[in-house]
């Protein structure tokens, strides 16, 4: 189950720095996770400052 981005996203950035993969971009006000090519490894989430990255 991949990670997918809350609405509580601030557009920081730090998360699409982390990801091992590159597969966090950003998108409409906030950043998205395209899910194919999500490892499910947490380095998201674990940077975010709000909690935005959770599995979906």
């Amino acid at each position: 189950m991949a990670y997918k981005i809350s609405d509580e996203c601030i557009a920081c950035g730090a998360c699409a720095a982390e990801c091992p993969v590159s597969c966090i971009s950003e998108g409409d006000g906030k950043y998205v996770i395209n899910p194919d090519e999500c490892l499910e490894c947490g380095a998201c989430a674990d940077v975010c400052p709000v909690g935005a990255p959770a599995k979906d």
